[in-house]
C-alpha cells in the first residue's frame, strides 16, 4: 500500500480517528477478526512495513518548527527511535484494525494481496516505503513522468485516487499539522503559544496549494514505484481498487496511518520539551 508518501507531508487526522473511520466501525460485525489474522494481514499486504515506515516522518518534525535535528542535541535520534519505534505503531495498528476490520475487508484484501499481481505490488511498494531519500524518490518518478506516455500516467493518476477515494489526505495533513503544533506549544518547546483557530485558517488559506502539492508528489510517487510493472497490471490494481470493499479497506487503512502518526508527533512534542530553548513559530 503506497498512496501519499508519509514523508512528504512535512514539507509542507483527518478530524481525528473516530471521524474518519466511523463508518467502518458501524459496519463492522460484533466479531473483531482476530490478532493472528490481522498480524497475517500485515504481512500479506505490505501494511505493516507502512506502518514500519512512518518512523522515517520524524526526521521532518524540526523542519515543522522552524529549526533542524541538529538543535535538538545528540538526544533526538534516540528519541525519534523511542517514540517511532515500529513494534509500537504496528500494535497500535492491530489494536485499531481488530475493532474496526470486519471479515469480509480482511478476507477481501488478503485474498488479492496473496494473489500473484498483488505479491509484485508488495514487493514494489514495500521497496519504496523504505527508501530514506524522499528527495531522489521524487526526482527520479519526475524523469520517469517526462518520458511516460499520457496512457500510462492517466492510469497512475486513476490509482491515486481509487487509494484515497474519501479525498482525506489534505485534511489529513493539515490535522497532523495541528495536533504537532499544538502539542509542542503546549508543551513549551515554542516560545508563543499558538491561537488553534488561528492556525487552522492560516492552513486553509494555503489548502489549495497544498493539494495540487500533494498530487504532484503522489504521481512522481507512483511512477517511481510500479515502474518495473505493465501498464496492464496497474490497469487490474485500479481495478481492483475501486471494488467497493477494497475501498473501505483503504479508508481504514489510511485512517491508521494518519492517526498513528498525528499520535506519535503529538507524543513526540510533549517529549521535546527541554531539548531546546523555546523558539518562535
Amino acid at each position: 500500500m503506497v498512496g501519499m508518501p508519509l514523508r512528504s507531508y512535512a514539507r509542507g487526522v483527518v478530524l481525528g480517528l473516530m471521524t474518519l473511520i466511523g463508518v467502518a466501525l458501524v459496519a463492522a460485525p460484533t466479531r473483531a477478526a482476530d490478532r493472528e489474522r490481522l498480524e497475517a494481514f500485515l504481512e500479506v499486504t505490505g501494511f505493516g512495513v507502512a506502518l514500519d515506515s512512518i518512523a522515517l516522518s520524524a526526521a521532518g518534525a524540526p523542519a515543522m518548527l522552524g529549526l533542524s535535528a541538529s538543535d535538538f542535541g545528540l538526544g533526538w535520534t534516540a528519541l525519534a527511535g523511542e517514540v517511532f519505534a515500529p513494534e509500537k505503531m504496528r500494535e497500535m495498528g492491530l489494536e485499531i484494525l481488530g475493532v474496526a476490520m470486519d471479515d469480509e475487508m480482511l478476507g477481501h484484501a488478503a485474498e488479492f494481496y496473496a494473489s500473484d499481481l498483488g505479491q509484485d505490488l508488495v514487493d514494489v511498494e514495500n521497496a519504496a516505503h523504505l527508501h530514506e531519500d524522499d528527495d531522489a524518490k521524487r526526482a527520479e518518478g519526475e524523469a520517469l513522468l517526462a518520458q511516460m506516455g499520457a496512457e500510462r500516467v492517466e492510469v497512475l493518476r486513476e490509482m491515486n485516487v481509487a487509494v484515497d477515494s474519501a479525498g482525506s489526505g489534505v485534511r489529513a495533513v493539515q490535522e497532523i499539522q495541528v495536533r504537532f503544533l499544538m502539542a509542542a506549544s503546549y508543551a513549551g518547546v515554542l516560545a508563543n503559544e499558538i491561537d488553534e483557530e488561528m492556525l487552522r485558517a492560516m492552513l486553509a488559506e494555503s489548502e489549495t496549494e497544498l493539494r495540487e502539492s500533494l498530487q504532484a508528489s503522489a504521481l512522481a510517487n507512483a511512477a517511481y514505484t510500479y515502474q518495473t510493472l505493465s501498464t496492464e497490471d496497474l490497469r487490474a490494481y485500479v481495478a481492483a481498487l475501486e471494488h467497493p470493499t477494497m475501498a473501505r479497506v483503504y479508508e481504514l487503512m489510511n485512517a491508521v496511518q494518519y492517526e498513528i502518526m498525528a499520535n506519535r508527533f503529538e507524543v513526540l512534542a510533549t517529549r521535546m520539551q527541554g531539548m531546546t530553548p523555546a523558539q518562535e513559530l
